[in-house]
């Protein structure tokens, strides 16, 4: 039988692998934003894999506060931590979840966190809760908060044929003009992964929407 959820433990086993000399390029990776342990992302995964085969998960009327509380620590790799958390009860998430999620998204806030969140758990409370949903998405997109624009670009990144293609169309109108290197980036990255599905979508939004060059490339990238 696991033990119950020990917030304290699963931290521990975090600091249990910490490494300098690794923890120094990652920094750099990153733009020295943020401290780290040093763990890199499969050492990481395989000590998810053992705490969480001891331990249970906490609880629901928990769940937020803890990840919460993880989040908050310093080193990058409980950001990680905490996200991968969030993700393990992403089958239990509701619409109203979004305005907590929407917290961890403009907290410590850079692509590596964002990416971890938007696609994968957004991307599962939307798909759920299309109407709804897809509403919140355009509050986002229209927030003066970048990464809260990019996450509304990129929810639909794993859509595939269920992409809502008129709410695509509106939320990269919305950022066509926008000089940000990861609000371009995001608009080519989500064209280029529906290309997979809709090529000939693909190649007449790009033909008759003015895009940045950086997105038209990397929409276009396989076509």
């Amino acid at each position: 039988m696991k033990k119950l959820w020990d917030r304290e433990q699963y931290i521990a086993s975090f600091h249990q692998m910490k490494n300098k000399d690794k923890a120094i390029p990652m920094e750099a990776y990153l733009k020295n934003m943020f401290p780290f342990l040093g763990i890199k992302s499969p050492e990481r995964k395989e000590i998810v894999k053992e705490y969480f085969s001891a331990y249970q998960l906490p609880s629901e009327d928990v769940l937020l506060e803890e990840i919460w509380a993880i989040y908050q620590l310093p080193e990058r790799e409980f950001q990680y931590a905490a996200i991968t958390l969030l993700s393990k009860k992403i089958k239990t998430l509701q619409i109203n979840d979004l305005s907590f999620i929407e917290k961890l998204i403009i907290e410590k806030s850079w692509w590596d966190s964002v990416d971890s969140i938007a696609p994968t758990i957004v991307g599962s409370i939307v798909k759920n809760n299309r109407h709804e949903g897809e509403e919140i998405m355009k509050l986002w997109s229209n927030s003066e908060n970048m990464w809260l624009n990019r996450s509304a670009i990129l929810h639909q990144l794993k859509y595939k044929a269920d992409t809502n293609e008129e709410l695509l169309e509106e939320i990269i109108g919305n950022h066509i003009n926008s000089k940000e290197f990861f609000i371009q980036k995001s608009i080519g990255w989500l064209l280029r992964e529906y290309a997979k599905t809709n090529p000939e979508f693909v190649k007449n939004f790009v033909s008759t929407i003015e895009l940045k060059p950086l997105s038209k490339r990397e929409a276009l990238k396989h076509l």
